[in-house]
């Protein structure tokens, strides 16, 4: 039977015009493809992200910030973490650590605006501490084109937020995620060494000693004592304005002195004291750990600083606590997680 050519010609042509669509189509876009840029090119989006601080000023992020002054160690140890070092010019004068500090121009709250803007920032970040008090020195930056940001977080959610929002300043928001993951993995292995523990030991955790100050529930000291599987003593302790510290006076402190197993105490900037103050200091000898020589100071920069070091702090007060389970393998928990942590 011969095929009607007439039908052929009638039902075909529609399909020929969609497969020409079809490849135009792909051919176009193709095309067009080749020319455009990559979203994440640079490790930043095309679209302007907004940054708020802990003032509430709030910064639209076109592009990452690349001349960076840090006038807080806490800034420093962050953005080193999150991978930067060229885009960093200038430090605190008291900045330690990490290493690369070393070469880094210094600079001071107590520098004169010249100092800054000679430097030509494009970001220069503080805490609320120099907000409040050099609010003229930051205007003056301010009105000049550079922004001036201040963070100081005291709790962990705070100080997961904020280290995405270093992300965002400074196109390093993967970098910063990759932080928070290893940090709240490294937690739950902490974590996992105290398990079946049950009796745990209680804790009082002094702040400030001449002034009979603890720390507050859910600050990050607490944060690092819990997590190191020990109990907070002062759950009752009051909050001095809006910060981690917290009153817990002589009487309350000696009304509970039988129930403390360990005594520690941060040191630092914040509390210069030494075992032998806090073991004759008058009335003590009545307190448990006082009577049992465990006392122990741990450092400030590892307990109260919104940094991946905390995880060395968490390793410290296990090793206090219960040493025969935070052990050498237990420091690589910390050593580790602060390695691979870092954005390089």
């Amino acid at each position: 039977m011969k095929r009607d050519p007439g039908v052929y010609k009638r039902k075909n042509p529609p399909c020929i015009v969609f497969f020409l669509l079809c490849l135009c189509t792909i051919v176009f876009g193709y095309a067009a493809g080749c020319g455009a840029e990559p979203k994440n090119k640079g490790h930043f989006t095309d679209s302007p992200v907004t940054v708020t601080d802990e003032a509430g000023k709030s910064v639209t992020v076109k592009a990452p910030f690349k001349r960076i002054i840090s006038l807080y160690g806490a800034h420093t140890e962050n953005l080193f973490s999150l991978g930067l070092d060229q885009e960093i010019i200038g430090v605190s004068k008291n900045d330690r650590y990490p290493e690369q500090v070393k070469s880094k121009q210094r600079f001071s709250y107590h520098d004169g605006p010249e100092k800054f803007l000679a430097a030509k920032p494009d970001l220069i970040l503080i805490r609320p501490m120099i907000a409040r008090g050099y609010g003229p020195l930051v205007r003056q930056l301010e009105r000049n084109g550079i922004t001036v940001l201040s963070f100081q977080p005291n709790t962990i959610d705070r100080m997961l937020s904020y280290w995405k929002k270093l992300g965002r300043l400074t196109g390093k928001s993967e970098q910063a995620r990759r932080m928070v993951r290893t940090f709240q993995n490294s937690v739950d292995r902490f974590r996992d060494l105290t398990k079946g523990i049950k009796e745990k030991k209680r804790v009082y955790f002094e702040a400030i000693h001449s002034r009979m100050k603890t720390f507050v529930p859910g600050s990050m000291p607490i944060f690092v004592l819990k997590t190191a599987g020990g109990v907070n003593i002062a759950r009752d302790a009051e909050q001095v304005r809006d910060t981690n510290i917290a009153f817990y006076g002589k009487e309350r402190l000696l009304s509970r002195a039988g129930q403390i197993d360990v005594y520690l105490a941060q040191t630092g900037v914040m509390n210069r004291v030494t075992v032998k103050e806090i073991l004759n200091e008058p009335g003590y000898r009545i307190i448990k750990a006082v009577r049992e020589k465990e006392v122990y100071l741990v450092k400030e920069i590892l307990v109260a600083r919104p940094t991946m070091r905390l995880l060395h702090g968490i390793y410290e007060v296990g090793r206090i606590l219960y040493p025969d389970r935070f052990d050498e393998k237990a420091e690589m928990i910390a050593g580790t997680a602060i390695r691979t942590g870092r954005g390089r």
